[in-house]
């Protein structure tokens, strides 16, 4: 088996130790899923047809955007990185005969794998059961929704690479990390959906790529965005944030002070 398959299937062996962790996340997801799915459904009665939603499309959006925050990760972290800079151990990464970053982004994708199994069902399965939420009618959508999933996992990988590899710069990655936590909140569609946001203010936080971790992988799933276009935004964003987390990681390689090593 190739190198980086390998490290796919040991990321997703990795988290399945903590299989009581994953399923406590999934539990809570659901209860606050149930939470905003009923302040959801106050606020679209109130407003019919708000952000081009109705009622069921705002409690689907509720849950299936619940279901994004353990493969997308969403709160941040996901990577030893951080704590590797800090022991010094980075160094053996940087010396591997093998890239350090396809090493995180294999190793991410499995764990992304494992949560999308058993963190993100379980809150789609009970909104389902409770709200009846919708589902995509044909394997058309059901491919551009997966699609666009995986596409939101490559672009959190790329953003919280690079979040990591500020510890080599910073020495803590505390402050980047919580500035990070908020534009993620906010800018994702994690709270709210994006369309809610008013003229050109909505349509630049649309275009960035949180957006793309949460908001477009949703509208794929609801069938509310074009496909083309929204998969080609976030190839793109995919595409921009490897390519600025390998050129942080050349500049790693170059000067880089390590605490601890």
């Amino acid at each position: 088996m190739p190198l980086y398959a390998r490290l796919v299937r040991y990321g997703f062996r990795k988290h399945a130790v903590y299989v009581w962790a994953a399923l406590a996340g999934a539990f809570t997801n659901g209860v606050f899923g149930i939470l905003r799915a009923h302040v959801l459904i106050a606020l679209w009665q109130a407003r019919p047809g708000l952000a081009g939603y109705d009622v069921t499309d705002a409690v689907t959006y509720c849950f299936v955007t619940q279901a994004l925050i353990g493969p997308m990760m969403l709160f941040g972290g996901g990577l030893a990185i951080p704590e590797r800079i800090r022991s010094g151990d980075i160094a053996l990464d940087l010396v591997r005969p093998a890239s350090l970053q396809l090493w995180s982004l294999a190793e991410d994708l499995g764990r992304a794998a494992y949560l999308l199994l058993v963190r993100s069902l379980p809150p789609l399965l009970l909104g389902a059961a409770l709200f009846g939420i919708t589902a995509p009618a044909s394997p058309a959508g059901w491919a551009a929704a997966l699609t666009g999933c995986l596409a939101g996992v490559l672009i959190s990988f790329g953003w919280r690479y690079l979040v990591a590899l500020s510890v080599c710069w910073l020495a803590d990655d505390r402050g980047v990390a919580v500035v990070s936590l908020v534009m993620t909140t906010f800018c994702s569609g994690m709270m709210l959906p994006l369309h809610l946001f008013p003229g050109p203010l909505g349509e630049v936080v649309r275009a960035l790529p949180w957006a793309s971790m949460v908001q477009a992988p949703a509208d794929l799933y609801l069938g509310k965005a074009p496909v083309g276009q929204t998969l080609a935004l976030q190839a793109f964003w995919a595409a921009t944030l490897f390519a600025l987390g390998l050129l942080a990681t050349r500049a790693v390689r170059h000067k880089v002070v390590i605490q601890g090593g």
